[in-house]
């Protein structure tokens, strides 16, 4: 399965702290994934179609051990995408219209955008909206790539109202309009941990955090090899003009004109093209140090440059 699946079955099997946690959960999931019908004054009829199994299971037990509402679950199989979803069928019924204004989807004005204050008073409520959002329209990538997270709605007042709550939690998250829809999108890979940890699903938030740490260390090698390759062809190329540079010097001057202490270094830089300047310094007898070394060859530089 993919990442995404697996959190939303873990998701899916998360546990309620509160009674009014399954009332959120249900009612995000009707505002993303439900289309409201009206045949009439306070006749209300309701569908709601998911493709995660999961997801299905968990909207028909709790329109019926929530509301005691009677549905009829109809599976199909897409034809373009030869996968099967699921349709929940509320018909007319009693009932339905209170349950539809306790989850904050009917208010006294008509059809709610936005979330009702009350779903998402407490702390755990909050969560669990959130986390019936993420069943409805969520998606996360594989957090072995780029780090992407979305939840898309209709409304602006629904995508605003889902950005609050994370923001409330500490959760940082943008909007972007898509053809008819919003979409709420995190690219931080922190900020989607503290999401999948604050809605319940800690188990994918831990293989998030392990990905994440060894994307970590990767980049760390990396960029240390990275450096290290380029200290490495900075220094040849140092070498191969010092050489030059000494080459220059030699035919010009010749090797008995040259004080000795240059002459020791050209014999130790032909020797040892590779070595670096402190490596040269301890292999002149007596060592030298490293300002030593540099200050001979910058000499040595000096005299070729006045060569040309």
């Amino acid at each position: 399965m993919s990442f995404n699946t697996d959190v939303k079955e873990e998701l899916a099997r998360v546990e309620p702290t509160c009674s009014h946690c399954e009332r959120a959960l249900l009612a995000a999931l009707i505002r993303i994934e439900g289309t409201l019908f009206i045949s009439g004054q306070g006749r209300y009829r309701l569908e709601v179609v998911t493709d995660a199994p999961s997801v299905a299971r968990l909207a028909w037990r709790l329109l019926h051990e929530t509301y005691d509402l009677r549905t009829e679950l109809t599976t199909r199989r897409s034809v373009l995408h030869k996968t099967p979803n699921y349709l929940i069928d509320v018909p007319v019924q009693d009932g339905l219209a209170a349950a539809l204004r306790d989850m904050g989807v009917l208010g006294d004005t008509g059809l709610q955008l936005g979330v009702a204050p009350s779903l998402v008073a407490k702390q755990c409520c909050a969560a669990a909206y959130l986390r019936g959002a993420f069943l409805g329209s969520g998606f996360v990538s594989d957090p072995r790539g780029d780090f992407h997270f979305e939840i898309t709605v209709e409304s602006r007042e629904m995508a605003d109202d889902l950005v609050k709550i994370m923001q409330e939690k500490g959760i940082r998250a943008r909007i972007m309009k898509r053809r008819s829809s919003f979409v709420v999108y995190i690219k931080s890979g922190e900020a989607i941990l503290e999401f999948l940890a604050f809605a319940g699903a800690h188990q994918s938030a831990l293989v998030l955090e392990n990905a994440r740490v060894v994307k970590s260390v990767r980049n760390d090698v990396n960029r240390q090899t990275n450096a290290e390759m380029a200290n490495q062809k900075k220094a040849v190329s140092a070498s191969i003009d010092q050489i030059y540079a000494m080459r220059a010097v030699l035919e010009s001057y010749g090797p008995d004109k040259l004080p000795p202490a240059l002459q020791e270094i050209i014999r130790l830089r032909v020797a040892y093209p590779d070595a670096t300047l402190k490596e040269l310094g301890e292999r002149a007898d007596p060592p030298l140090s490293k300002s030593a070394v540099y200050h001979r060859i910058r000499r040595i530089e000096q005299m070729a440059r006045e060569l040309r």
